[in-house]
């Protein structure tokens, strides 16, 4: 039973890390259509690289654990977010707009990232190691998207 109970707390820390790579993924693909700068352009398509390579190592995690299945965000969420870009951006399509949502996104990521780490200690030293490596590009990419205000 305790084998059991462990491997549903780890089950549950792998799909908050892998919702909140997924969301950043998915914000990327649903807004670079609006994007017309091309060092803007470049600057999410670099960040949605190193996204896909956090993706890849949660996955990879989860089946050298045996979790099957780490869920991505439900169709809710999903359609949500879809929504919230497309009406945001539907009268304002300017660079600085866009870096503006998705900097709201970064920060939202970072306290997300704080939490499941609050929420999740001492459960797994593999999925912290994905997670610090989740906030630090973050944090990264805040100060990438910074520049873009301007």
């Amino acid at each position: 039973m305790e084998n059991t109970k462990n491997k549903e707390i780890i089950t549950e820390y792998m799909n908050a890390v892998y919702q909140n790579i997924r969301t950043a993924i998915q914000s990327i693909e649903d807004i670079m259509s609006k994007v017309k700068d091309d060092e803007f352009k470049k600057e999410l398509a670099s960040e949605e690289d190193k996204y896909l390579v956090l993706e890849k190592e949660c996955e990879l995690l989860a089946r050298a654990e045996k979790i099957d299945g780490i869920k991505d965000n439900n169709w809710f969420e999903k359609a949500r977010l879809w929504s919230s870009i497309n009406i945001s951006t539907m009268t304002d399509k300017t660079t600085r707009h866009i870096a503006e949502l998705m900097l709201i996104g970064t920060f939202m990521g970072v306290l997300t990232c704080y939490k499941d780490r609050a929420d999740h200690k001492n459960i797994s030293t593999e999925l912290d190691e994905i997670l610090d490596r989740l906030l630090t590009l973050e944090r990264t990419n805040i100060d990438a998207l910074l520049p873009f205000l301007n």
